[in-house]
């Protein structure tokens, strides 16, 4: 038999660390389109984030601040879903399924696991390394048709549908679940780090320097801006002069995302210009987009009651879809319902 699965897109956000320009123009910014295409579930997985150690009380801060950050981008609870992953019991119940149906080949396959254990991998959380089976119990609780994702998650992605393929092909029914697709689109689909534009702008960098947070002031993204590491060569006219460039592309990839414009547009218009005259049009652009979200994010977070509220109605919401599924899936593997 197969199903005609709805269109529904699922992603999430780990509450952990400050979120930044990366979070925002990558994946908030695309969250809030996307409420407007398809039916939206956005999650704040708190799951994720204790797969290496988290301080009790600045996770739950920073769920809030998750929270409040999708509320002030645009993104509208009475439109989409916006929860937290430990409020709804079905993710961890087919994230152990999904231990079970997933192969530790493919597991150790995964390039994140190692990148973020290192070297002392033996020292890691058993969660850590199967993290990406919760990742498609997620996605797949849902059945969830859409996911966007980083080029750094899409390996994830890949397997989740392994996962779906195999639970399906096992179980009786090759169409269960959907076998998701990734979203990878659009200006700052990859915003890199300010010190280096060979690094993905991250949380965990230890310059504060090499990364625009969400709650800085003006005063503080101007000077980030004015310091990030450039080369000495103006701008170019064309794209194939940002080649070898990656300090210049990751800059003028930020201001076509912020202004909406393509990057060629951007060259259109700074091409043969300065870094001097560039960074100060960069800062301020930077510092119109981001304010007003800055401002209204530092408002909904005095309204803790607000925010709990949001998260409270969402997980009800998720729950109604999560729990048929989930009841199924159980029946399958031959759990007494």
């Amino acid at each position: 038999m197969t199903k005609t699965h709805a269109q529904r897109v699922f992603s999430g956000v780990q509450p952990t660390g400050n979120l930044h320009l990366g979070n925002y123009l990558g994946a908030i910014r695309k969250f809030v389109d996307m409420q407007h295409e398809m039916e939206s579930i956005y999650c704040i997985v708190d799951m994720h984030a204790i797969t290496v150690w988290q301080d009790p009380k600045q996770l739950r801060d920073q769920t809030l601040e998750i929270a409040a950050a999708y509320v002030a981008a645009g993104i509208d609870p009475d439109k989409a879903i916006i929860f937290q992953q430990s409020a709804v019991s079905g993710h961890a119940e087919l994230a152990w399924v999904f231990n079970c149906v997933a192969r530790m080949g493919w597991l150790n396959r995964m390039t994140q696991f190692k990148d973020k254990a290192g070297k002392d991998k033996e020292r890691a959380s058993v969660g850590l390394f199967v993290y990406p089976n919760l990742m498609a119990a997620d996605i797949l609780l849902y059945r969830a048709t859409h996911v966007p994702v980083g080029e750094d998650q899409k390996q994830h992605l890949e397997l989740a549908r392994d996962i779906a393929t195999k639970f399906n092909n096992e179980f009786g029914d090759e169409d269960f679940f959907p076998l998701p697709e990734p979203l990878i689109k659009g200006p700052g689909a990859r915003i890199m780090s300010l010190r280096d534009g060979t690094s993905k702008m991250s949380k965990s960098d230890p310059s504060d320097l090499s990364r625009i947070v969400l709650t800085d002031d003006a005063d503080t993204i101007a000077k980030k801006i004015k310091k990030a590491k450039t080369d000495p060569e103006p701008l170019p006219t064309e794209m194939d002069g940002l080649e070898d460039r990656p300090e210049a592309k990751n800059l003028v990839g930020i201001y076509a995302a912020l202004a909406g414009m393509t990057d060629e547009a951007v060259l259109a218009e700074f091409g043969g210009e300065g870094f001097g005259k560039f960074k100060p049009a960069l800062a301020d652009l930077a510092v119109a987009k981001l304010a007003p979200l800055t401002e209204e994010m530092r408002r909904l977070r005095g309204d803790e009651a607000y925010l709990e509220g949001i998260l409270r109605t969402g997980a009800e919401k998720a729950r109604v879809i999560a729990e048929p599924i989930m009841r199924e899936v159980k029946e399958r593997v031959g759990f007494i319902v």
